[in-house]
């Protein structure tokens, strides 16, 4: 089990190197192409490529009528209190709610013999030809990369929620 130590240092050695051309599809869902590149310990250019898909369920707001579906599951009386008094009084209060499906199944795997910098210019090379505007390639560290593809989760949602948001108040939805 990971400690936070090991949960900091994924984060904190988790780049973005290309990030996708778009942002979450406010009305659809989206799917994201990633290449995660880690090296690999104690072995010199020698470098793991990790492809596979993230996809991003379309985003929906959450008024107060449906918090009590939402947040009030396991709980008890008070909670559903709550969830009634936030009914009542929390009309302006809206949550943005994003679902990540992560299918391990999509994943590929390969051990390149290079530089990991000569992988990586190989990788976007690569995407320069194939036109692939939802890839992204992410360098991360070999323990703990599944923490470094949540971290590229979590901050393409907040990257994505200011033009989510935009699009709904244009169209009168906040």
């Amino acid at each position: 089990m990971f400690s936070e130590d090991d949960f900091q240092y994924a984060l904190e050695n988790t780049r973005v190197i290309r990030p996708p051309a778009q942002a979450i599809q406010t009305f659809g869902t989206t799917s994201f192409r990633f290449m995660l590149v880690t090296e690999l310990m104690d072995q010199i250019d020698r470098v793991r490529v990790r492809d596979g898909k993230i996809h991003a369920e379309r985003p929906s707001i959450i008024s107060p009528q449906h918090y009590s579906k939402v947040m009030l599951e396991g709980f008890g009386d008070d909670a559903r209190g709550f969830a009634d008094w936030l009914e009542a009084h929390g009309r302006d209060l809206r949550f943005l709610r994003y679902g990540f499906q992560f299918r391990k199944t999509d994943i590929s795997e390969e051990v390149v013999h290079a530089p990991k910098e000569d992988v990586i210019g190989r990788l976007g090379e690569m995407l320069d030809v194939s036109n692939e505007p939802m890839s992204t390639i992410i360098e991360g560290v070999e323990e703990g990369w599944e923490v470094c593809l949540l971290k590229f989760t979590v901050d393409l949602i907040q990257r994505s929620a200011g033009e989510n948001v935009g699009e709904w108040k244009r169209r009168g939805l906040l």
